[in-house]
């Protein structure tokens, strides 16, 4: 049975389920955490994939000497309690190792949420052995993300440019460079296996649009770069799926696009906040995307008490098909789309129910910093 885990130094997971544990939709340590990744239909394409549409690309050679400078090495020191000795009670200390993506040269490093979440120092270490403290400028559980500011010399401050992970295509080339067990700057190869896959967020949340890759990622490439043909970011590496706590050539990267939307907001001091719905979805939904009808492990109730759901009257099983007059096509699609409203925010659901067509006024709440999931 295969689990899914992040990519810490300790890998542990949780099966796959059929709901996608959708409380809101969309948005703007080594201590084991588990996750679900739901697999999603994708149009295919008929554009010249990216890898090709700029010349041949870069050898994975390359890739490595143009970008290796811009990704560091993060060992973060986590506190927590300890147990109880004659002297009362103690705390201890663990570190966790992941990788990161120098951003620009102010000192803006990004790299997963789950690599500092629980952080209370953080040193990073460049490609040529310099190393600095670093403070965690935000994070954002919801997607996965964190920024961290280094202060370091600006010699040391290599950005690398980030690529538009829309244009991602199964097939095209891509290079993963990190920290796996401790071996800062390695670098594995691979393609892009998937796109449009969604995976679960460290708060139990979904993210959608997630980049699936063959290229070996293992314990420690949390946070570093998955790249593309050119040397850009397509995304954070960020999960893998695994049998044995190591690379079974099924990994996840978070969305570019979705990375720099979190950092832009971090780095320039806005709040991050996502839109709140308050159901759960299933995953396996056509024509529009279906309120769960039960309970599961991965869904308390299809519409949360006290949402905004609750508020506005939608009921398990419901299909909704429509955001104000926008057609919604699936799950991910419905997702998307509520990623794009602010909280405070009145919409209108289409939505079938029982053979009819209703018209739903839904008042979007902001989101509850964990999904209500069991």
């Amino acid at each position: 049975m295969s689990r899914l885990a992040f990519v810490l130094p300790v890998a542990t997971g949780a099966v796959a389920g059929g709901l996608v544990a959708l409380a809101i939709a969309g948005g703007g340590g080594s201590s084991t955490k588990t996750v679900t990744t739901v697999v999603s239909q994708r149009v295919v394409s008929s554009a010249v994939p990216t890898s090709l549409a700029r010349s041949q690309g870069l050898t994975i050679n390359q890739i490595y000497r143009k970008d290796s400078s811009g990704v560091v090495d993060i060992i973060e020191t986590s506190q927590s309690s300890g147990g109880i000795n004659l002297f009362g009670g103690s705390t201890q200390q663990t570190q966790g190792e992941g990788a990161g993506v120098v951003y620009d040269t102010k000192g803006d490093i990004l790299t997963d949420e789950h690599v500092v979440a629980n952080a209370v120092a953080v040193k990073v270490s460049f490609e040529d052995g310099y190393t600095a403290s670093a403070k965690v400028l935000g994070t954002d559980p919801s997607t996965d993300v964190a920024v961290i500011r280094v202060n370091a010399p600006a010699s040391q401050l290599h950005p690398i440019a980030f690529a538009n992970s829309s244009d991602a295509q199964v097939g095209d080339p891509v290079v993963a460079i990190g920290s796996p067990f401790s071996l800062p700057e390695t670098t594995t190869a691979g393609i892009v296996s998937a796109v449009g896959r969604d995976i679960t967020a460290p708060n139990n949340y979904t993210i959608t649009g997630a980049i699936q890759t063959d290229a070996a990622i293992n314990p420690g490439n949390s946070g570093g770069p998955l790249l593309d043909a050119q040397g850009q970011v397509l995304g954070l590496n960020d999960q893998i799926q695994t049998d044995s706590g190591s690379s079974a050539g099924v990994g996840f990267a978070t969305p570019s696009n979705a990375d720099v939307r979190i950092a832009t907001g971090i780095i320039a001091g806005h709040p991050i906040k996502h839109s709140y719905v308050g159901v759960c979805l299933s995953a396996t939904a056509s024509g529009g995307a279906r309120i769960a009808t039960h309970s599961d492990s991965s869904c308390t109730a299809p519409v949360a008490a006290g949402s905004p759901a609750a508020h506005a009257g939608l009921e398990p099983g419901d299909l909704i098909t429509a955001i104000s007059g926008v057609p919604v096509t699936s799950t991910e699609d419905f997702i998307t789309k509520i990623g794009g409203y602010s909280p405070g925010t009145t919409v209108t659901f289409t939505v079938e129910r029982n053979g009819k067509a209703l018209h739903i006024k839904v008042t979007l709440g902001a989101r509850p910093s964990t999904a209500p999931t069991s």
